[in-house]
C-alpha cells in the first residue's frame, strides 16, 4: 500500500512538469516488457520492488533496459546491486533517500543521454571499469550467434523489426533487443551502419 501511495503521489507530480509526460504506471513485473512495448515509452522508472521480484542479479529484465532508459528508484547503497544494474544497462540510480527533484533531474538527465549515478557509487564504478577486460579493438570481428547473422541479413533486406519478428518467429521486443546488442558489439549507430561493419569483417549475410 506504502508503495503504491508513494507511486501515485510521484505520477501527480511528475504530470505536473510540461516537458516530461506518464504513458503508464504500475504494470505486475512478470507483464512489465509487454507493457513497456505497447506504452512506447522513452524512460522506464523501475523500483526496487520490480527489481527484487526478478533476481538478484538483475538478469531477468536485462533485455528490457536493453529496449529502454531505464531508472531505478528506491534503491540501496550496495555496490554489488548497483553494478549489477550497470553491467545490465541502466542509465540512472536513485537511492532510497532520492527526493522528488532528484527523479524528475533524473529524469531530464536520462532524456538527454546522460547517466545518474549516486557519489558514494561513484568509487564502485571506477574500480569496476579499471578491473575490466581490455575491450576488443574496434577492427576485431564480431562474434556472431547464427541468430544474429540471420537477423542482421534480414535487416540488410531492409525488413521492419515487425516483419522480422514474424519472419523468424520471435517477438517484437526480442527483435529489437537483439539488434541493440548487435550495434554495440559492432560499435555502430545505426542499422545501416552495422551492417556494413558485418559485411566487411567476412559475414556473408545469405539466407
Amino acid at each position: 500500500m506504502q508503495s503504491r501511495l508513494l507511486r501515485d503521489a510521484l505520477v501527480r507530480l511528475i504530470r505536473k512538469r510540461a516537458d516530461l509526460l506518464v504513458v503508464g504506471q504500475g504494470a505486475p513485473a512478470n507483464t512489465l516488457s509487454a507493457a513497456v512495448l505497447e506504452s512506447q515509452c522513452d524512460i522506464l522508472l523501475l523500483d526496487s520492488l520490480h527489481a527484487a521480484a526478478e533476481s538478484a542479479e538483475m538478469t531477468a529484465w536485462e533485455p528490457l533496459v536493453g529496449a529502454v532508459k531505464t531508472i531505478l528508484i528506491g534503491m540501496d547503497a550496495d555496490e554489488k546491486q548497483f553494478l549489477a544494474a550497470v553491467r545490465a544497462g541502466i542509465m540512472g540510480y536513485l537511492l532510497k533517500d532520492a527526493s522528488t527533484s532528484d527523479v524528475i533531474a533524473a529524469l531530464r538527465t536520462v532524456s538527454r543521454g546522460e547517466a545518474v549515478c549516486p557519489a558514494g557509487l561513484c568509487s564502485a564504478l571506477f574500480r569496476f571499469v579499471a578491473q575490466a577486460p581490455e575491450p576488443l579493438q574496434r577492427n576485431a570481428k564480431p562474434d556472431l550467434t547464427l541468430r544474429q547473422q540471420q537477423l542482421v541479413s534480414l535487416v540488410a533486406k531492409g525488413l521492419t523489426n515487425k516483419e522480422i519478428a514474424s519472419q523468424l518467429n520471435l517477438s517484437e521486443f526480442t527483435v529489437r533487443n537483439h539488434i541493440h546488442r548487435i550495434l554495440k558489439q559492432v560499435d555502430a549507430e545505426s542499422r545501416s551502419q552495422a551492417v556494413e561493419a558485418i559485411r566487411s569483417h567476412g559475414y556473408s549475410l545469405s539466407q
